[in-house]
């Protein structure tokens, strides 16, 4: 059984050294949070409230520090004190919060908060982040992230959520697995509900398998959720668009099944259906949208293993179509 904050999955073998219970120095563990949208909020709030203000800080551009540093920022109608910076110290945690669009530039940003003791943390969609971010930084530990559970909305400058949701986390390589304990320990002083997972590429695929299907079906029918739990074309073509990432993790080894495929189209059906997906709400504003991490990955990784992949094509033609008619 799994079960959350600070317990691990059964089958987690033991470390072989724990971190110190002080490590941290108590209060004095240091967070950098790249992204101010509802995640970074949601997780920089947490942090602020059990450790105090100073124990995160929120990293930008300088143009976005001097606009941020004259507004309020809300959750759930509380106040939040931050503190904003381009100019970061080494951090103990860095968590990217960003849209899969703009992680280079976090990235960019960032790359003077993390130091060789560094752990990162991306809770972006998708499984291309930590793929990047290994790409990227020449020092820290990447952890596997998945955000899950939560239905913050940020509207301007108020969050406002009822359900925290909870931190997937874990490694593909049981040799780093005293990093994923450091994750755990960190998250657990920050108050930060977690789980560590036994196979999280499991997890990651899981999830991008869900996402594939519902972001993208739900964007271009310009729909809701309601679009895709009733019986119709939308319906279909997301469930063929999540069979191809399904097959795909065939191919890979990742270990989805067609049963994960159908819980999770069941858990599409238990979803308010005036609801929408984050990329639908790009569409609606006009903004480029994640389909690389969805559609444009699925493409990619049908490459490798030459497979025939025509759904996500045409879910990425369309989605790039309706982007350049902005």
């Amino acid at each position: 059984m799994i079960v959350n904050h600070g317990r691990y999955h059964a089958d987690v073998p033991a470390l072989a050294r724990a971190p110190a219970e002080n490590e941290y120095g108590g209060k004095n563990m240091k967070t950098v949070i790249v992204g101010m949208g509802a995640l970074g909020i949601l997780y920089g709030n947490r942090i602020a409230e059990t450790l105090g203000k100073d124990a995160v800080t929120f990293l930008a551009d300088e143009e976005r520090v001097a606009r941020y540093q004259k507004e309020t920022f809300y959750c759930n109608g509380k106040e939040c004190d931050f503190q904003i910076t381009s100019k970061p110290e080494v951090a103990d945690l860095v968590i990217f919060a960003v849209k899969g669009t703009t992680l280079k530039e976090a990235m960019e940003l960032s790359k003077d908060a993390v130091g060789e003791d560094t752990i990162l943390l991306s809770v972006l969609n998708g499984i291309s982040s930590e793929e990047m971010m290994a790409a990227y930084f020449e020092k820290g530990h990447i952890v596997h992230c998945i955000a899950q559970g939560m239905d913050a909305v940020k509207l301007g400058n108020e969050l406002t959520y009822a359900h925290e949701g909870e931190l997937r986390i874990g490694t593909p390589d049981l040799a780093d697995i005293y990093y994923v304990e450091r994750a755990a320990k960190m998250l657990e002083m920050a108050g930060i509900p977690y789980v560590v997972e036994e196979d999280i590429l499991h997890r990651l695929w899981g999830k991008w398998m869900l996402n594939v299907g519902v972001n993208q079906v739900v964007m271009v029918e310009e729909g809701t959720y309601d679009t895709i739990q009733k019986p119709g074309e939308a319906r279909e073509r997301m469930i063929n668009a999540m069979k191809e990432v399904q097959k795909l993790s065939e191919l890979a080894g990742t270990g989805v099944t067609m049963e994960d495929l159908e819980k999770y189209v069941a858990l599409v059906d238990t979803l308010n259906p005036d609801g929408m997906p984050s990329m639908r709400q790009d569409g609606l504003l006009k903004r480029p949208s994640e389909v690389d991490f969805f559609a444009g990955a699925v493409i990619a990784k049908a490459k490798q293993y030459q497979m025939a992949v025509p759904v996500n094509e045409g879910l990425y033609a369309q989605v790039k179509a309706m982007e350049a008619a902005y």
